[in-house]
């Protein structure tokens, strides 16, 4: 379940001065100019589907799906009436894939949220002499998202664009006040900041209290630094002692354990009253205890380690909701970073608020005049049964192996960054996704089905598709780098024909054409109809090409920070990175009960193809263009 975004530009103003003049029924009229999501061609779908197999389909198999595949788009077939279904719904609906992709790729997913969909964000490391410093900080961080929302609630969000194109901004206006709820068979998600009452509060969450703190004054104005650094010291001295139970890590289990969980910790007034606060905040602080100690070039592997799980039940995995939308981590000892629930968005709005609170807690802080005096936040109380006891102590032993199972590795590929790829004309994101592919090839002598997020932004309501970066041409490509019969010019134009495929793919994506959410679309209106399911579906080629053994994300960010998610198969790889303009970093993950799998290998040879790429172009006289 991803993030990412290819070929997503970034606002070149979203850090002025925020205006305080409201602009009502803007991001109304902006999302109505916007176009609906389309329904590609059946036919230019499946030579679409066919063409992806390729690189990935042993050709006996391949040669079977072909006639599965006739079959389904001949005229008059299954495919046509699924196909006028389809285009049906799209007339009728704001976009026909969102609430299917909603409901498909998150609420009835069942797996933990923790590490199988939400994705951290490792901030650059800061140092904190003291206690003092980290609620310093997190009070800045507070103040920078309050910065952020008074945008988003006055309606003047700058408008990002793609392409000379305007995106849609609804993510945006569903991060804040925003909680997953657990069910039984399937979850929700329910989103506040529209409410009469909409709420002014934010939880705080330290040695795994949890706090409500109201960042408004009696005029509405947010709490300056100042006063949110006193209302932090007040949380962090009324709860020094450790021994509590970690309630919060409820949230980390399988999400039908959870759901039942939820249904018992919520039969209790009380706990039903401090879950419904935690759900209505606006946000939530973790301020984390101090994690054990890693070297210098160890350090980004285990923050992101934290920012995804906490480090395990003994650590601060209880210091935490997960079904809270957006989680700042505030650690003691300076790590720093986020974890967001991923049904309401993508990483880029994600993003976009990160490089505003980096920027904003850049600020010199302004001196005050003396302040009134701040009643003291309120704790939230939790009647712990000895039926919730056990359900706890399960959550933990289940975190626990989660945690052990986690092979992660954060690589900052400090040789080149945009800036090569850019010299040569060659696209920096397409030429990291063929990098990935020789990489792969390297190590297992045969191509995987990858997955690259592409933002559906340019459409209402949109989320993503999936650029698919194993191609024939990359194929070709891999093969032919270590062949030492064939001359490096003809490689040269192989990595070129790769690379440019892949954008050509990117762009086709970003326009609603790719063929992913459209076979799922047709699958899913086959089980609406309460038809048997098309053979096509029923095919191990199906199959194979959904088992993402690469899943991968760019998530580029003016802050030099970077995106971390698990793998969504359990013999393959999560990708992530942030271009940077002379670096790159990337965080990737495997399971270490996987014996064939390893981060760190993949980081090497990752780093390997990166530069022998490189050497290739300037080897060859007729590259630099």
């Amino acid at each position: 379940m991803l993030v990412s975004l290819a070929g997503m530009t970034k606002p070149s103003c979203l850090v002025k001065p925020v205006s305080l003049t409201r602009i009502p029924g803007r991001y109304l009229t902006h999302q109505e100019g916007l176009p609906k999501l389309p329904v590609p061609p059946l036919n230019q779908t499946c030579d679409r589907y066919l063409a992806v197999l390729e690189p990935i389909i042993e050709s006996e198999e391949l040669n079977q799906t072909r006639t599965l595949v006739e079959e389904f788009q001949r005229p008059g077939g299954v495919g046509e009436r699924l196909q006028q279904g389809l285009e049906r719904r799209a007339h009728k609906a704001e976009n026909w894939l969102s609430d299917w992709w909603l409901q498909m790729a998150y609420l009835d997913y069942r797996m933990p949220v923790v590490i199988h969909s939400s994705p951290g964000v490792v901030l650059p490391r800061l140092e904190f002499s003291d206690r003092q410093g980290q609620i310093r900080y997190a009070a800045k961080l507070i103040a920078g998202v309050l910065d952020f929302k008074t945008m988003i609630d006055n309606e003047t969000l700058p408008v990002e664009y793609l392409g000379g194109r305007p995106l849609c901004m609804s993510q945006y206006y569903r991060v804040l006040s925003s909680c997953r709820i657990p069910g039984i068979k399937s979850d929700s998600v329910v989103n506040y900041a529209s409410n009469k009452t909409p709420p002014r509060h934010i939880t705080v969450v330290h040695n795994f209290q949890f706090y409500v703190l109201d960042v408004y004054n009696s005029d509405c104005t947010p709490l300056t630094v100042d006063q949110l650094y006193v209302q932090l010291e007040k949380i962090c001295n009324s709860s020094l002692q450790t021994n509590k139970e970690p309630v919060g890590i409820l949230t980390s289990n399988h999400r039908n354990s959870w759901g039942k969980a939820y249904a018992n910790l919520i039969r209790d007034k009380t706990n039903k009253e401090s879950v419904r606060a935690i759900q209505k905040s606006i946000f939530t602080v973790c301020l984390d205890a101090p994690m054990p100690r890693a070297s210098d070039d160890m350090y980004r592997t285990r923050a992101a380690v934290q920012m995804l799980h906490g480090g395990g039940s003994r650590w601060n995995s209880g210091n935490r909701w997960f079904d809270k939308t957006l989680q700042f981590i505030v650690g003691e000892d300076g790590a720093c970073g986020l974890i967001y629930e991923h049904a309401p968005a993508e990483g880029p709005p994600i993003v976009a608020l990160i490089d505003h609170v980096v920027e904003y807690t850049y600020k010199s802080d302004i001196v005050r005049t003396p302040m009134a005096p701040l009643p003291m936040p309120q704790k939230l109380c939790f009647n712990i049964s000895p039926e919730l006891k056990k359900d706890i102590e399960e959550a933990k032993q289940n975190m626990n192996i989660m945690v052990q199972d986690l092979d992660m590795k954060v690589h900052v590929f400090s040789y080149f960054g945009k800036n090569i790829p850019k010299s040569y004309k060659l696209s920096p994101d397409a030429f990291i996704q063929v990098a990935l592919q020789l990489a792969y090839y390297r190590m297992y002598q045969h191509c995987c089905a990858t997955y690259e997020s592409a933002s559906l932004r340019m459409f209402r309501l949109g989320r993503t598709d999936t650029i698919r970066s194993a191609s024939v041409d990359s194929a070709t490509f891999v093969r032919a780098m270590d062949d030492q019969s064939i001359q490096n010019s003809e490689k040269v134009a192989l990595l070129e024909k790769a690379v440019k495929a892949h954008r050509a793919y990117t762009d086709m994506a970003i326009r609603g054409q790719a063929i992913d959410r459209h076979l799922l679309g047709l699958k899913l209106q086959a089980i609406e109809d309460l038809s048997a399911l098309p053979d096509i579906f029923m095919d191990t080629s199906y199959a194979v090409a959904n088992h993402y053994n690469l899943s991968t994300s760019q998530v580029p960010a003016k802050t030099d920070c970077v995106m971390c998610f698990g793998p969504v198969v359990p013999d393959g790889y999560g990708v992530c990175y942030n271009p940077m303009e002379e670096h790159i970093n990337f965080a990737i993950s495997a399971f270490n009960s996987c014996a064939d799998t390893s981060a760190t290998r993949l980081a090497h040879a990752l780093e390997d193809a990166l530069l022998d790429m490189k050497a290739l172009l300037e080897q060859t006289p007729k590259a630099k263009l």
